[in-house]
């Protein structure tokens, strides 16, 4: 966390060279609350908070748990963007709280936050994540060959080989662009972004055997020519990965079974 640069004065009242005035602003936060022990309904409660605008979201959400309201329920694990445990609507848009900046969501104005959209909101900002997780598990995103016997060594693979599906390796599972499609908010039956992705992965994995079967999972009602491709995955995925050109691949590899 930053830490305050304090004003210090000399005999004349100026500050002296090297001290500048508190980077500190006023920053209010406004985050929809729901408890389902207290109301059925959500409200929306505003906190205000004396913070730098070089801290992040999950800075602020730490001190209003720790110094204003200790009820406030929210998940974080590594904090650096890798775990993908806290994303959630920032500002109307999904975002990984702990790699959002202050200063990059103009907090002259409330800011926003949220529980991601389309999966069930279970207290604040925490949803279930079992429908999402699901999903995720029934494209079978591991490794699958037809030999039953542990290899010997190494199953060695190209550059160019890897590259094919390098970008859908990144995927963190936070469900930001599962969360951000229109599809899945009116269908949770439908695999979802991220689930693609990962089965992406493994379909063009030239070690992998199992291409086939994934195709024929994802080539359901509920499978991958449930996209509209609006690109709101691809803009909500923290990493970067190109989630609408990953789906339409798979769709590609589905019309002309070449992968």
């Amino acid at each position: 966390m930053a830490t305050p640069t304090l004003d210090k004065a000399d005999s004349a009242g100026q500050p002296e060279a090297g001290f500048a005035d508190t980077p500190y602003i006023t920053a209010t936060f406004r985050i929809r609350r729901f408890n389902p022990e207290v109301s059925a309904d959500a409200v929306w409660e505003d906190f205000q908070l004396e913070i730098d605008p070089k801290e992040r979201v999950l800075d602020a959400l730490h001190k209003i748990k720790w110094d204003q309201d200790g009820t406030l329920t929210f998940r974080r694990s590594c904090a650096h963007g890798i775990c993908g445990s806290d994303a959630m609507r920032i500002n109307g848009k999904n975002r990984l709280a702990c790699k959002t900046l202050i200063k990059d969501i103009n907090p002259e104005k409330p800011i926003t936050v949220e529980a991601i959209k389309g999966l069930t909101v279970l207290k604040d900002l925490v949803v279930d994540m079992d429908p999402f997780f699901q999903a995720y598990r029934d494209v079978m995103p591991f490794l699958i060959t037809k030999d039953t016997n542990e290899p010997t060594r190494e199953r060695l693979q190209s550059a160019e080989d890897r590259e094919r599906f390098d970008d859908t390796t990144k995927c963190i599972l936070c469900a930001a662009c599962t969360s951000s499609c229109p599809v899945f908010w009116n269908d949770g039956q439908y695999f979802g972004p991220a689930a693609i992705v990962n089965a992406h992965r493994f379909i063009f994995d030239s070690r992998d055997e199992a291409g086939e079967q994934r195709l024929e999972i994802l080539n359901d009602k509920d499978g991958v020519w449930r996209c509209r491709t609006t690109f709101n995955c691809t803009d909500a995925c923290p990493r970067g990965i190109e989630v609408t050109k990953a789906i339409q691949e798979v769709k590609r590899a589905l019309i002309t079974r070449r992968f």
